[in-house]
């Protein structure tokens, strides 16, 4: 562990985080962890917990926490999507050259339903963007 903490420690939750204040300066140098504020990152809310009010430098760490969280979760939801085409070439892969009968028959009616919903979707967000343009 390294010996300078952060004053700040976000635990991260479904929608959001538990946000704890960082502190070591007791009697006993222990590190507490006295928790501030609940927020909610689909929302944007934040919750002061209990009877707290947050200072201006509670607020800032929070909204700086919540921008690079939005912007993480953005990059790890295109990257499954990268993946996915990934995993439908290797599934066309393994499809055409290593599927027994009775796998193909395990998955078909699923994978097609699955691909005709997405192409469904596509064909018309494509579509609504040539409308615009």
């Amino acid at each position: 562990m390294t010996a300078e903490l952060p004053e700040y420690y976000f635990r991260i939750r479904e929608n959001g985080a538990a946000v704890f204040r960082i502190d070591t300066e007791n009697r006993q140098r222990r590190i507490e962890m006295d928790q501030i504020a609940v927020i909610n990152i689909r929302n944007g809310e934040v919750k002061p917990h209990g009877q707290r009010t947050l200072s201006d430098r509670d607020q800032a760490e929070i909204t700086q926490w919540m921008e690079e969280r939005r912007a993480l979760l953005a990059q790890r939801d295109i990257d499954d999507i990268h993946r996915a085409v990934d995993y439908l070439n290797l599934t066309t892969q393994w499809a055409q050259s290593k599927a027994s009968d009775t796998q193909l028959e395990d998955v078909t009616d699923r994978l097609l339903m699955a691909m005709h919903d997405l192409r469904t979707v596509l064909v018309r967000k494509k579509a609504d963007r040539l409308d615009k343009d």
